[in-house]
């Protein structure tokens, strides 16, 4: 029997590049030659490093990234560039774990990698996924440690001050951009522009546009655009979105599916659907591929006109061009349907989605849930919320407490018992819902006393007080 050839540091980079499987890959990685009767330390690469640990960070793994992590600390052989240990703090980010990729930025001397501000701003751009806000300024504060902030180092505090709604203090951390002599860029003013337009403070968004034009030669692009038009279209200003639009087409930047799907909705709100068809004419003109979200701006737009034989033929004109209805394509019509009283059809719709290869989400059972209750289809509702429960899916507290009280009032005890059945079984009865149900059947003549109710429940061996 031929003898297996040893895995050497060279090709067990290949084969974790080609390893999709990130468990397998990790399993590859700590025990690259398991047969080895006699194994000596594997000399592992920086490029072995730098490929587990993006595998196991895309694949939302850090405590198994973690110990590659400190793997690679205590490897004295290996200097690794800054750009791994950004990933891995960016990833840390990811993954919502702060502290670690605070510790990883304050241990890189350990990893042998001085910090510049390349980490320092993939650390702070961390801390603004996971809205550490505060550890943010601290650092921001003791910057010049590391080196001069720069552009980028603006960008994302500025941003941080429009995610916090505080667009006054991004203005005036544009300023103090401005005075230390940091150049703004595109982004720069994409931000700002996008928090005043999120605030609808658009003369001033209006004025940055033309700030940024003017006086710093800086073209708009499409996300500037896409901001101004969603803030416009949410006035109903819809003259000035379209004199934005035709201003993109002159200036030849470049129209994406966004754009569209934005002045979609907007035709549609102020009643000026038949104008829709004009829109989609000029999408196929000038290049630009309707995606899901413009879709779905014309699926809703339809169903909020009950025209839903049209919000269906969009399904089917979705996947004859290849673009793949999304679970929020089913839950607009099955709201549309709800709302105008469709429940059956609704239903059917529901039952129709894993032959379209579409499964309901938690949404998708609230909305048919409410729906059924609005319509006082009280044991169609029962059956979903059971089905919804079985799935793993909770219901909201207060659909469930009014269902509950429509089942009391109308004397419909059976259901009531089988529902609370039905939840005391998946642990979904809280004691708000609890002391509801008591005090509604306690209150009706010649139903039941509490300790009844209580025996029922405890009868069921799946309820559990606190």
């Amino acid at each position: 029997m031929e003898k297996l050839k040893k895995v050497s540091p060279f090709r067990l980079s290949s084969l974790l590049r080609l390893q999709r499987d990130p468990k397998l890959a990790l399993q590859l990685f700590l025990n690259p030659n398991p047969n080895d009767a006699n194994p000596k330390p594997f000399r592992y690469s920086l490029l072995s490093y730098d490929l587990i640990i993006s595998k196991l960070g895309r694949a939302r793994m850090p405590s198994e990234m973690e110990k590659i992590v400190e793997k690679l600390k205590s490897d004295t052989r290996i200097i690794p560039k800054e750009i791994i240990i950004c990933n891995i703090i960016t990833f840390y980010g990811r993954a919502h774990l702060p502290h670690k990729a605070l510790q990883v930025f304050d241990e890189m001397p350990a990893f042998r990698c001085q910090r510049t501000m390349k980490s320092v701003n993939t650390v702070l751009n961390s801390l603004l996924v996971c809205r550490e806000f505060e550890k943010m300024w601290d650092l921001f504060i003791e910057i010049e440690k590391y080196g001069s902030p720069d552009a980028c180092t603006y960008n994302i505090l500025i941003n941080a001050r429009c995610v916090k709604g505080d667009v006054e203090g991004a203005l005036n951390m544009f300023d103090e951009m401005l005075k230390i002599g940091v150049e703004p860029n595109v982004v720069t003013f994409g931000t700002l522009i996008n928090g005043f337009c999120a605030k609808l403070e658009l003369g001033k968004a209006f004025r940055l546009k033309k700030k940024m034009e003017g006086d710093f030669k800086i073209k708009p692009n499409a996300h500037i655009y896409t901001a101004l038009i969603k803030g416009v279209c949410k006035i109903d200003e819809l003259g000035k979105a379209i004199k934005l639009k035709e201003e993109m087409l002159r200036k030849k930047v470049e129209l994406d599916p966004a754009i569209y799907s934005t002045l979609i909705s907007a035709f549609f709100k102020v009643g000026r659907k038949a104008e829709v068809s004009e829109l989609l004419e000029e999408m196929k003109k000038v290049g630009c591929k309707p995606d899901t979200v413009t879709y779905n701006a014309l699926i809703c737009g339809f169903c909020q006109e009950k025209e839903f034989d049209l919000a269906f033929g969009i399904l089917n004109e979705m996947e004859k061009n290849g673009c793949k209805p999304d679970v929020i394509s089913y839950n607009i019509i099955i709201s549309g349907l709800c709302r105008d009283g469709k429940t059956r059809e609704a239903l059917d719709l529901l039952e129709d989605m894993p032959r379209r290869k579409c499964i309901p989400d938690v949404v998708t059972y609230r909305i048919l849930f409410v729906g059924l209750c609005d319509q006082m289809h009280l044991k169609e509702g029962a059956g979903i919320l059971d089905e919804m429960l079985f799935k793993g899916y909770a219901p909201r507290s207060s659909s469930v407490s009014k269902f509950m009280g429509e089942l009391v009032r109308c004397h419909k005890m059976e259901i009531l018992w089988t529902v609370l059945n039905s939840l005391a079984k998946r642990n979904a009865i809280d004691s708000d819902i609890w002391r509801l149900v008591i005090s509604l059947v306690c209150t009706e003549d010649n139903h039941c006393d509490a300790s009844e109710v209580v025996s029922s429940l405890i009868s069921t061996q799946a309820y559990s007080v606190g």
